[in-house]
């Protein structure tokens, strides 16, 4: 066999592994080594007592065997999304959030007799700015659905109340509009009193065509019809 006819086939097969290498490696070592881990999710250890000081005082803290009245949305309020996207065959996670929330809620003895939150979508970010710019545009269109909000359909009973810092979960109804789409959802929510606030946690499986957003797919992202809805309410007395 000629030797130079096989060097020039070897060097095909080089440059055939590497571009191969590339494709894959280069993705695996963006979203792994470059890129980083996504956010953690989000949790109810993460909003801080009213004492600390990073929460807004509030005019009358909730005392240890009472939550009766009206409250509002503090700091350490967060809401956002969380969606699977693969890179080249890559998989990684999608993150989001907006501390632009803003609502409140009241309570009549240990009953929710109405609450309502609403975020300001053109403020959610990640940790791309493409990403961004796709959401806020194509994906959520933020200039003519500005906010996405959430109303309790029907009054919550919140039975015995637990000891400070003990967590309890709330199945609760209400409406959700994302998009400009109001669809009703039952979903669990995470409560506790953490010094003098009420911290609440949930998540709300969102799948996109029930709101008519678009799938978020864009240029070597890849991603499917489903997210996640990601909600951190602190809330102090008004």
């Amino acid at each position: 066999m000629n030797p130079l006819r096989w060097s020039w086939k070897r060097w095909l097969v080089a440059v055939v592994v590497v571009g191969f290498l590339g494709a894959v490696g280069g993705p695996f070592v963006y979203i792994h080594f470059v890129e980083g881990a996504p956010p953690k999710k989000l949790s109810l250890d993460s909003v801080r007592p009213t004492a600390s000081g990073s929460t807004p005082a509030s005019s009358g803290p909730a005392d240890s065997g009472s939550v009766e009245g009206a409250w509002k949305v503090g700091a350490d309020s967060k809401v956002g999304y969380r969606v699977k996207e693969t890179l080249f065959g890559q998989s990684t996670t999608a993150v989001g959030r907006t501390s632009d929330v803003t609502g409140r809620l009241t309570i009549a003895g240990t009953t929710v007799n109405d609450a309502s939150f609403t975020a300001q979508m053109a403020t959610v970010k990640s940790d791309q700015s493409n990403r961004d710019g796709q959401f806020r545009g194509r994906i959520m269109d933020v200039e003519k659905f500005p906010t996405s909000t959430f109303v309790i359909s029907k009054p919550l009973d919140l039975g015995a109340l637990p000891a400070e810092g003990v967590v309890k979960t709330y199945q609760v109804s209400g409406k959700l509009t994302l998009h400009g789409v109001t669809k009703d959802v039952t979903i669990d929510l995470s409560a506790k009193l953490t010094g003098g606030a009420i911290a609440i946690n949930g998540e709300i499986p969102i799948h996109f065509p029930d709101y008519s957003i678009p799938n978020p797919t864009f240029g070597p992202a890849s991603v499917g019809d489903d997210g996640t809805l990601e909600v951190l309410l602190a809330l102090t007395k008004s």
